[in-house]
């Protein structure tokens, strides 16, 4: 019996021992996961697909750097494929199947605003790349592209000083990005002297194609002899349609600029863009930015991508975020969410356009804004170029937000009334 009880206790110890070795294992093999969630079909891929492969290459790069934490990186791609609903479910499957510590992803509004409610139940978090219309501060999204102050207004600003546009065409997709950003430029427009009837808004569907008519609403807003400018906040592959019919027309830039706040270097590389020479477009980043940091990415990303490959704006967002969350990461001393949060507030990395970005305590970047004219080899001259404007989430132009105030670091509200000094709690469509 002795014996026996000797063999049972040697083997329990020898269990409890390849149990511990297992799970030393596991523990060594156990990867970081980054979701990633950008559409790769659809009327968004033209956009979005190279967003997932600059995830990869920064995952890949961050690897080849030893990993974070003492673990690697796994990047865990799903396909939305344009579909909104469709973002909420993969964001789900992302946090609750594959258990990802943070997600990058989403361009379109509508599909970020898919996200939102998922990611607060369950407290995920994540980064969001491109421009959008603000008015919205969530505690779990770090808005990584541009607010309407250092997009929307200076390119405004620019066609009102630089351009002397005196009549304004507002065409955009029809979802809540280009509604909600010209009702903040129709305000602004309007308290800068431009009468109501100067003013033509329009919005089109996802894919839209046939612009002919359109565009001739805007040739006929010019009937007067004033000079009519084109704001774009047109959306995926139905600015294809657009710049051709523009071309078929035979409108120049001297004629009808265009600013664009949705083509980027990617879009155009789909487009003969012989005749459209001269038109603009609003980011705070191009690929023809003569800065160090630039040469070197674009090295990177073609070396990765293939030489024939551009660079963009929401790329650059994905490479600021992404090194700013790693950096995040390595302060903590976890992926935890609440902790990497904390330590987001007022984290600093070069952006590569030669100056700094920072993150805000409202979960912003300061970013410079540029200017470009499109050239006829599809990249941009770069017309004028800010320093780092400060990300507000609140836009100053509409009574009701001027006075709202971010700020997750002290006051711990994404959404603070300065008149009466309360904080505002609504969903996560506020």
């Amino acid at each position: 019996m002795k014996f026996t009880t000797q063999l049972k206790i040697a083997g329990a110890a020898a269990l409890v021992t390849s149990t511990v070795l297992a799970h030393s294992a596991y523990a060594q093999e156990e990867t970081i996961k980054v979701g990633v969630l950008h559409s790769l079909s659809g009327t968004m891929a033209i956009s979005e697909t190279t967003l997932k492969e600059t995830m990869e290459m920064l995952i890949a790069q961050q690897n080849a750097k030893g990993g974070l934490l003492g673990k690697k990186l796994e990047a865990v791609v799903v396909d939305p494929a344009s579909d909104w609903p469709l973002f909420a479910e993969k964001a789900r499957e992302l946090m609750t199947v594959q258990n990802v510590d943070v997600m990058f992803g989403c361009w379109t509004s509508v599909s970020r605003k898919s996200v939102l409610p998922v990611i607060e139940e369950l407290n995920g978090l994540l980064f969001y790349p491109v421009q959008y219309e603000g008015e919205e501060s969530s505690k779990n999204v770090f808005y990584t592209g541009a607010a309407p102050n250092q997009q929307a207004i200076p390119a405004t600003d620019y066609f009102l000083e630089e351009l002397g546009v005196e009549k304004f065409a507002l065409l955009g997709t029809d979802y809540v990005y280009p509604r909600t950003t010209n009702k903040i430029l129709e305000q602004y427009l309007k308290d800068k002297g431009i009468a109501a009837e100067d003013i033509f808004v329009n919005y089109t569907p996802f894919g839209h194609s046939d612009w002919s008519k359109i565009v001739g609403d805007v040739v006929a807003l010019g009937a007067d002899g004033k000079k009519v400018g084109v704001i774009s906040t047109i959306n995926g592959d139905a600015n294809i349609g657009f710049y051709k019919e523009l071309a078929a027309a035979g409108i120049s830039a001297d004629d009808i600029p265009v600013v664009a706040f949705s083509v980027g270097e990617e879009e155009l590389s789909g487009l003969d863009t012989t005749n459209l020479v001269g038109h603009l477009a609003a980011w705070n980043y191009f690929q023809s930015a003569d800065a160090p940091a630039n040469a070197e990415f674009i090295k990177e990303w073609k070396a990765f991508a293939g030489e024939e490959r551009v660079t963009n704006d929401p790329m650059e967002a994905h490479y600021i975020g992404f090194n700013m969350w790693v950096n995040a990461v390595e302060a903590a001393g976890t992926t935890d969410v609440d902790a990497v949060r904390t330590a987001m507030y007022g984290q600093k990395f070069p952006n590569l356009t030669g100056s700094e970005a920072e993150m805000l305590p409202n979960h912003h970047l300061t970013k410079p804004v540029l200017i470009g004219e499109i050239q006829a080899d599809g990249q941009f001259s770069i017309v004028s170029q800010t320093e780092p404007v400060p990300g507000d989430a609140w836009t100053d132009f509409l009574p009701e937000s001027a006075v709202l105030e971010s700020n997750w670091k002290e006051l711990e509200c994404g959404m603070y009334n300065t008149e009466t000094k309360t904080c505002v709690q609504l969903n996560s469509n506020y």
